[in-house]
């Protein structure tokens, strides 16, 4: 894989925060304590191809931009937060300045990456927005939000492989 210029990263950042904002904001499932989307992708797309310093602009962009132009509940700072975080984590794992990941390589950097946000990120620190947003105690929270990331992370990692093989 060559060098992609600052132009193409530009280029690519605009297309990746369009992506996430329509994966999560029009093609996702909503419920106040939960929500499905794909909207992951770009993200950690993001991570393989560009790095953790545009995927986290990426990341906290779709997430202030989406919020303003299409919200769907109130603005809460702490997702933001989170979406930083885990663009952080996907672009410091996921990415490898000189030449591609092999398949393997991918597998396992895909597969920590997406445990780590999944249980810091997702399961804990998004957690900890909802109880602080609705008053709710942890526990009972965290109880759907578990096996939902349970289901997510081998849809994520196996969703990102096969589109990463294909880029």
């Amino acid at each position: 894989m060559q060098e992609i210029t600052k132009t193409k990263k530009m280029i690519l950042s605009a297309l990746m925060i369009t992506l996430s904002i329509i994966l999560s904001r029009f093609l996702s499932i909503k419920t106040p304590l939960l929500m499905i989307s794909f909207s992951f992708v770009p993200i950690m797309l993001s991570g393989v191809l560009l790095g953790p310093k545009y995927t986290c602009l990426i990341a906290g962009i779709s997430d202030i931009v989406g919020a303003i132009l299409f919200p769907f509940g109130e603005f809460f700072i702490g997702f933001t937060v989170s979406s930083i975080l885990s663009g952080l984590i996907y672009g410091i794992i996921l990415y490898k300045k000189q030449g591609e990941l092999n398949k393997k390589q991918l597998i396992i950097r895909l597969i920590i990456s997406t445990l780590l946000v999944t249980i810091i990120i997702n399961t804990c620190l998004n957690t900890l927005w909802l109880v602080i947003m609705y008053d709710k105690a942890f526990f009972v929270v965290l109880g759907g939000r578990i096996i939902k990331e349970l289901i997510m992370v081998p849809i994520q990692v196996i969703t990102v492989f096969l589109i990463a093989q294909r880029s």
